[in-house]
């Protein structure tokens, strides 16, 4: 057996969802690199996990469907940020834990999502969360589904910070180098050259 299948399903969240203000306005999930849209580049990597996979977009449904097996959206219309995308995942998944990842980090590899998966089955009731030397990587989590709850609660309390949440839940974290390239984050023009 390989790693893949050794470990419990997961569903997997895309966010797509933002207003894509440093690129200009343009949906990110569609701004081409290396000739394909971003949210190709992150739905190649996490195929082979998830019979799953979930994108969060506001805007262009009929373009991220191929990508997708179900959209979310935001239950605003104000683009309010990822940890609407993170509620609206969390209320679609079918599988007890959801992975997160943005679609602006083209980088990723199966290491890093296999030694997330790896770190969550071992800490199954917290969420786990990549740390970048000592920078905490919300938008790169796995999230435990029987934490759901508390998420919908810390919203309906204002908190619009899937790290404050993800912190207060006792987040576990998987540690990665300080710079590591596969964790570059693409959200504007000049970085997609």
């Amino acid at each position: 057996m390989n790693a893949i299948s050794d470990l419990p399903p997961c569903s997997v969240l895309l966010l797509a969802g933002g207003r894509g203000q440093r690129m200009g306005g343009r949906d990110k999930g569609l701004v081409e690199w290396r000739g394909e849209p971003l949210i190709a580049h992150a739905q190649r990597l996490v195929r082979p996990w998830t019979d799953d996979l979930i994108i969060s977009c506001n805007r262009n449904p009929e373009r991220y469907l191929a990508y997708a097996d179900r959209l979310v959206h935001d239950d605003q219309s104000d683009f309010p940020g990822p940890y609407a995308g993170i509620r609206a995942g969390l209320a679609a998944a079918v599988h007890p834990w959801l992975l997160v990842l943005p679609c602006d980090a083209p980088l990723l590899d199966s290491g890093l999502i296999e030694g997330l998966r790896i770190t969550a089955q071992a800490h199954r009731d917290k969420p786990v969360m990549v740390r970048q030397g000592e920078q905490w990587e919300p938008l790169l989590c796995i999230i435990p589904l029987a934490q759901s709850g508390a998420f919908e609660r810390d919203w309906n309390e204002g908190q619009r910070s899937p790290r404050y949440t993800l912190s207060r839940l006792g987040a576990v974290a998987f540690q990665c180098d300080a710079g590591d390239p596969r964790l570059a984050n693409f959200n504007t023009p000049d970085l997609l050259t």
